[in-house]
């Protein structure tokens, strides 16, 4: 009602306030602006603005202040101390000024409450943009600070058919020393038909520091398992002992901006994947020591307002989509060392080099293609000549399971290896097979037609080139068929980051990884228990259940390839929190 009103004053009070010539007769304006003003206040009244008794009490006020105007405005201009105006006709001119006063004083009152709205808003955003509270005494390096923290719980339940075969733990018999030490630790063997349930954490925390403009450095710690360079998990159920608690990444990070361009990004020390991957090839907790280095180029102007507004490095669960940068083509590669070797110059190394366009079409389709060569430089085993163990450091220092292994001590060439066997041979330490110089191929397809809701595709494919059938028999006297294939397809539907309540997404996916198709140290850990040879697939969803606190379901179903059989069905349910 008050709002009609003002309207109405306000209307009222344009028609009668007006510039008067002296000239003009004053009763015929007076009586036309009169006539003009009840018919107006008759039409607000008929339109519903106005009700018949407030246009009444509008008409006696507005007349009685009329006349109190014009008895003023009787009086000439230089009685009441103010100049009379000329008009553009050289004649002086009169006002006639009038403006209900409740109206002046309701728009007194919303004036004040729109200002105070409008600069109680202006100084929140300003206090937080410059951080108001905060002591000038604090150093300025704590600003440029950026702490962070992810918490992981899991529950998982493995479901083994009762038909698998055994199988040795080769990691386990290495670390022992042979199969009768590992035996004697009850270690010589995996579990291929008990089920199991396992409660499981992973705790991280860890800042990024922007050191200048161009340079930051980051460091995480993690709960980690020291031999595990694939999982940062703790098992529950370890009474009296500490948990292992690591240093999981270490690095700094070189970027080079001009113009508005993102030229080039140099990492060092130990870093995240700087490569676009899936989890065939990289589990997504793998960190990478060394050195690599990003350099793109800007073939379409940079958006920058779009439906991809996350800029973080990590995708969907599994997918490690690289630097964010759309609109570019970028070349990678790093050089990382995997093991150093004392007293002989074949350390282990990895080469990675990476070619790619990150291209958004529009605001709805994006395209994310990557072509890559992984180069493992003296992985492979290597067998040692009679009463030797020159070659012992060519056994790798952590696997899982899935690649060919081949004896580099045996009985014939150990005489203190005298228990357990790999084919005929009595075996004390093995080794890879295979050597690994990997070509992968990803790409990806995310369409956001419906955001914040995402549909992506992913297409996953890679081949070993490394492995050498005349080699291996020439050196071990194995004759070994070649499985070096893998792919994988994968469809996420949701949002592509759980932030908040009821944020969800779900996600399917088939995988195929021969035994030697990719390292089974560096792949997913979870799949099939960890390693290749291993077909299944996977289906999951997330679901938020508070700000930075969501839970993930997933459901592996895997067998075995080309090896021994081995059916695993994993079930994971994970409530994960973060800051």
């Amino acid at each position: 009602m008050i709002l009609r009103k003002t309207l109405a004053a306000v209307m009222v009070g344009g028609l009668i306030s007006s510039t008067v010539s002296a000239a003009e007769p004053r009763e015929e304006i007076l009586k036309v602006k009169k006539s003009t003003f009840t018919n107006l206040v008759d039409l607000l009244v008929q339109r519903g603005v106005l009700d018949k008794k407030d246009a009444q009490g509008l008409i006696t006020e507005a007349e009685a202040e009329a006349k109190a105007a014009e008895s003023a405005q009787s009086a000439p201009p230089q009685a009441q101390g103010v100049p009379a105006p000329v008009g553009k006709d050289g004649k002086k001119s009169k006002y006639v000024g009038y403006v209900p006063e409740f109206v002046k004083q309701e728009i007194r009152d919303q004036v004040r409450a729109e200002l105070k709205d409008d600069v109680l808003k202006d100084v929140k955003q300003t206090a937080k943009k410059e951080r108001w509270g905060i002591p000038d005494a604090l150093p300025d390096w704590i600003t440029r600070i950026n702490p962070y923290f992810d918490m992981r719980l899991r529950v998982a339940d493995d479901f083994y058919q009762s038909t698998n075969a055994p199988a040795y733990d080769w990691m386990a018999i290495n670390q022992a020393g042979g199969i009768s030490q590992a035996m004697a630790k009850n270690q010589a063997f995996l579990n291929t038909t008990v089920d199991r349930l396992r409660l499981r954490e992973r705790f991280r925390i860890g800042f990024d520091a922007q050191i200048n403009e161009s340079l930051k450095a980051g460091f995480r710690f993690a709960t980690s398992n020291q031999y595990n360079p694939v999982s940062n998990n703790q098992t529950l159920g370890n009474t009296g002992q500490s948990w292992q608690f690591a240093i999981d990444r270490a690095f700094l990070q070189y970027d080079f901006n001009d113009q508005g361009n993102d030229w080039v990004t140099v990492w060092g020390g130990r870093m995240p994947n700087p490569f676009v991957s899936t989890d065939v090839v990289f589990d997504p907790d793998l960190s990478f020591e060394g050195f690599a280095g990003t350099f793109r180029w800007n073939f379409a102007p940079r958006p920058v307002a779009t439906a991809y507004t996350s800029n973080t490095q990590s995708g969907p669960f599994g997918i490690n989509m690289g630097p964010q940068h759309p609109n570019t083509v970028y070349a990678t590669a790093g050089v990382f060392p995997i093991q150093e070797v004392n007293f002989s110059s074949r350390d282990k190394w990895l080469f990675g080099y990476q070619m790619g366009a990150d291209w958004l079409y529009n605001d709805e389709v994006r395209f994310k293609l990557a072509g890559a060569y992984y180069d493992y430089d003296n992985i492979s085993a290597k067998r040692n000549i009679y009463d030797s163990l020159e070659y012992n450091y060519t056994a790798p220092q952590f696997m899982q399971k899935g690649n060919t292994l081949v004896a580099i001590n045996d009985a014939k060439n150990q005489p203190d290896c005298n228990t357990g066997t790999l084919g005929s041979q009595n075996v004390c330490l093995v080794g890879l097979a295979s050597g690994f110089q990997i070509v992968n191929a990803t790409a990806t397809v995310d369409y956001a037609r419906f955001a914040p809701i995402h549909v992506m595709l992913t297409g996953d494919y890679a081949k070993n080139l490394g492995f050498n059938k005349q080699k291996i028999m020439n050196q071990f006297g194995e004759n070994l068929a070649a499985h070096t294939n893998a792919y994988q397809v994968r469809m996420d539907v949701g949002r592509p980051v759980i932030r908040q309540l009821l944020d969800w997404n779900m996600y399917f996916a088939y995988r195929y990884i021969e035994a030697d198709a990719v390292l089974d140290a560096f792949t997913d850990s979870v799949f099939h228990q960890g390693g290749t040879d291993a077909k299944g697939w996977v289906l999951g969803a997330q679901v938020g259940l508070f700000t930075n606190a969501w839970m993930n379901l997933r459901w592996f179903s895997t067998d075995a390839i080309n090896g021994p059989p081995l059916s695993i069905d994993t079930l994971t349910a994970d409530f994960n929190a973060r800051f």
